[in-house]
This record gives structure tokens, sequence and C-alpha cells, in this order.
């Protein structure tokens, strides 16, 4: 496994596209600060590129790598090596090498800026979203064999992760705004690893009232110990099931 993780990460940090995307971000992130005189506010400018950027990045990137290499793939599952440390090394590999993208681009000028539970809150979201975003990249990579309509796939899931998730939250708000269903909010807010990283470093940020009252709901919810420790759980489920599904399915699948 150390042998192809080495190999991976080697090989994705010459990629052109990596040494690009993690400029862009430390680009943008020191531009952001340097703008604001508040870093507050530049934390609130940076949220949008992270919740947007980094989650689109990373699932059409892993997409279009895997099915690039689809034959160093299938020359591995040739040899004598067990198919869940193949796959769980590439993930490694990927995940290792965006995330170090993330961190240079983001974290950096963040800590540098912005060091504040509110800028730690951002760092540790971008780095769950990219880990999320990689795991659901290679579950749709082994699902579909055809690229075009993977990757078709990955960019849909990242509109209905980044833009058609909260259109039908909003509409499902405005249909039953004479019931209380803000508590509901708060549990379908868990069907979305974007609503989560938002919620939190909003509230961090305490920007909590723009959310009316459902964000005074949200505050008690996620400002406890029990509502932060489900939240972080429910990342890592995000993270961790469909790697499991891919796992399942690469096993199985007759490449």
């Amino acid at each position: 496994m150390n042998k192809i993780i080495r190999y991976v990460f080697v090989d994705l940090l010459r990629n052109k596209t990596i040494l690009v995307y993690t400029l862009l971000l430390l680009v943008l992130s020191i531009s952001v600060y340097s703008m604001e005189d508040n870093y507050e506010k530049g934390l609130v400018s940076l949220l949008n590129i992270v919740l947007f950027v980094v989650p689109l990045v990373n699932i059409v990137f892993t997409s279009i790598y895997l099915y690039n290499s689809a034959e160093f793939i299938n020359l591995l599952v040739s040899q004598p090596l067990k198919r869940t440390h193949i796959w769980l090394s590439i993930f490694i590999g990927l995940a290792g090498a965006l995330t170090l993208s993330f961190i240079i681009g983001v974290a950096v000028p963040t800590f540098v800026y912005a060091f504040s539970i509110s800028g730690l809150t951002l760092i540790g979201c971008g780095i769950l979203l990219s880990l999320i975003f990689v795991s659901i990249a290679m579950w749709t990579s082994v699902l579909i064999r055809d690229k075009s309509k993977g990757i078709g796939l990955a960019i849909l899931l990242w509109l209905y992760f980044g833009l058609l998730f909260d259109a039908l939250v909003l509409f499902m708000l405005f249909q039953f705004s004479d019931y209380p269903i803000e508590n509901l909010m708060v549990a379908l807010s868990m069907f979305n690893p974007i609503d989560i990283s938002r919620i939190l470093i909003l509230l961090e940020l305490d920007l909590s009232a723009m959310m009316g009252y459902t964000g005074a709901i949200f505050r008690d919810f996620f400002g406890t110990a029990l509502g932060m420790g489900i939240t972080l759980f429910v990342m890592l489920l995000w993270c961790i099931i469909p790697l499991w599904l891919s796992l399942r399915y690469f096993k199985k699948k007759d490449l």
C-alpha cells in the first residue's frame, strides 16, 4: 500500500491541475484577507470559495483522474494485490494531495491572517469537504464505466449539494411556513455536508441572526457538545459511506 500511495501522491504533486488549484486558492485567500480590514469579513468572503470551489474541484478532478488511470488500475489488479488495498491506497493518495493543496492555499493564509476559532472551523470544514467529495467521486467513478456519464454525474451531484438542495429547503420552508418545522430543518441539513459546513462557520462568526428563528434553533443544537459530536459523526459518515460503497463495488467489478 505504501508504494501505491507514494506513487499516486507524487504523481499528483507534479500534476499541473493540482498546482494551479493550489496557487488559485492561495492567491484568492491572500487577496480576500488583504482587502478586508476585519478578518471576520475575510472569512465570510472566503467561505463561499471554500463551499463551492473546493467540492467542485475535488469531485471533478478525482473523477477525471480515476478514468484516466483505468489502465494503471487494471495493471494493479492483475498483480497479486488485494483490491481493498489498491482502492484504499488510491483514495489516500488522492485525498492526501488535494487536502495538502487546500492546506497550502487556504489553511496557511488563515493561520496568518485569521487565527481564531472561526478560522479553525473553516479549515476543518474545508478538509472534511475535500475528503467527502473525493470519496463521492470514487463511488460515482467505479459505478459508471463511461467517462462522460461519470463526470456528468459528478457535476450533477455537486450542483445538487451546492445549489439545488438549498432551493428545495427554501421551497419547503415557504410551503410549510405555518408549521413548526425548524427542528426538521436541522435534520435536513445533515443530508448536505456543504450546508453543515456553512451553518457551523456562520454560527462561529456569530451570524446566526441572519437565519432568523431557524438560526436560534441551529445555535441551540450545534452550540452544544452533543450537537457538535453528532455533526462531526455525520460528516465522517459522509466520507466513509461513499468510500465503503465504492470499495464494495470495486471488489466485485469485472474490469
